[in-house]
């Protein structure tokens, strides 16, 4: 008898997790050794809830949109498996719905999760084959060159950021001075230092990036500021919400936890704008484009959106040998061209781990990213895969949970 599959998503979604929905997708429908795909509904919430999607009663209209939906097209979740006995009940539905592959979607905590049903299936002695496919805008999952999601993201913040300095520069003379753009990265700046990849194409770029890498240098910061506008006549900023003082405390939180137990963080573009207004007293504008530059779709990188599809097809294609316990992973290739070619690592090795950006990235005053960065992160912004578009609106998958 052909036993089952089941397919969830985990965590912060980005604009193009649902191609790597996609990649699994249409591998499982070309493939004779899987009977049937569940997919939880929101997640793992789903699975625990028995609220799936069955890949045979879905609408073949919907599934061929998926590459081009931003978000969960079926429901992430922020789900953190703490005890035995929740396990248990996770694989009493795998039993009852003859589950043998299990495809978890998400970023570093989800691995964790992937990782710990792995051991459970092993302790236990039941046959499940388990594989995580990775996904986050952060680009800090460990183990791969860079996740699906991070180009696109990396592309919005950049086209954000180049439209948001030409405005501050035509009103420079006389009004705003100053734009500050707030990104995602809690404890990584990736996505901080790519919204200076507008420089790509433009002499114009933001002058001071502040990272979480770097421990927060007030005086060296509205000096840089200061020069900067002295200079140009306006800045720049770039700012990671995960920014912290020289004793590791966050410079800005909500003051609560997630599920997963980490501080809910934000604002911290304000409280950067608010220090140059007093310290300076330079008009200062404030853009936090917050869940836009994680689900922003109509700019997303063609790259990112391939490479996404590919990771889900890769997923099949490995679980199907029999392998095991593994995140399928993005390898850069040395070679002249960007070239990149799928693998394999436990999920033992990623789970809970951060990829920092290195220093060697890092420019020299600590506030800014050098040609290193922009080498590595370019081809991963290459390109458009833009949807359809009807009555001005995109036309993007739509399913019920």
């Amino acid at each position: 008898m052909k036993k089952n599959a089941l397919y969830a998503q985990s965590g912060g979604v980005t604009s193009v997790i649902n191609s790597s929905a996609y990649g699994v997708i249409k591998s499982v429908m070309e493939t004779n050794e899987i009977n049937e795909l569940f997919i939880g509904k929101n997640g793992l919430n789903g699975v625990f809830e028995k609220k799936f999607f069955k890949l045979s009663e879905m609408d073949i209209k919907q599934i061929e949109l998926l590459p081009f939906t931003p978000a969960s097209a079926f429901g992430s979740c922020r789900k953190k498996i703490k005890k035995d006995e929740e396990l248990k009940k996770l694989f009493n539905v795998f039993q009852e719905l003859n589950i043998k592959y299990f495809f978890y979607n998400g970023g570093n905590d989800s691995m964790d999760t992937a990782n710990k049903v792995n051991d459970y299936a092993i302790k236990n002695g039941y046959d499940l084959v388990v594989i995580g496919i990775p996904k986050t805008v952060d680009n800090d999952l460990f183990g791969t060159d860079h996740t699906p999601g991070y180009g696109s993201a990396a592309k919005f913040l950049s086209v954000s950021m180049y439209e948001g300095l030409l405005d501050v520069r035509s009103m420079a003379k006389d009004s705003t001075k100053v734009f500050v753009l707030e990104t995602m990265g809690r404890h990584a700046g990736w996505l901080t230092a790519a919204a200076s990849l507008c420089s790509l194409n433009s002499k114009i770029s933001p002058k001071v990036i502040l990272l979480p890498e770097v421990a927060f240098d007030k005086q060296k910061f509205l000096s840089l500021v200061e020069e900067s506008v002295m200079k140009d006549g306006f800045c720049g900023i770039s700012v990671s919400e995960g920014i912290k003082d020289d004793k590791g405390a966050f410079l800005s939180d909500l003051g609560y936890l997630d599920n997963f137990g980490n501080k809910q963080l934000g604002n911290v573009g304000n409280f950067i704008s608010g220090m140059v207004f007093k310290e300076l007293n330079i008009k200062v504008h404030t853009a936090i484009p917050d869940y836009l530059q994680r689900s922003g779709r109509h700019i997303s990188s063609k790259a990112d959106v391939e490479e996404a599809i590919m990771v889900g097809k890769k997923a099949v294609e490995f679980a199907l040998k029999g392998l095991s316990g593994f995140m399928v992973t993005i390898d850069r290739l040395l070679s002249k061209n960007y070239e990149v070619e799928y693998k394999m690592i436990e999920l033992s090795n990623v789970a809970n781990h951060t990829k920092y950006l290195p220093k060697e990235f890092i420019g020299d005053n600590n506030m800014s990213v050098n040609e290193n960065f922009y080498k590595y992160a370019s081809p991963l912004i290459n390109g458009e895969f833009y949807p359809k578009y009807k009555n001005g609106i995109p036309i993007y998958s739509f399913f019920n949970y």
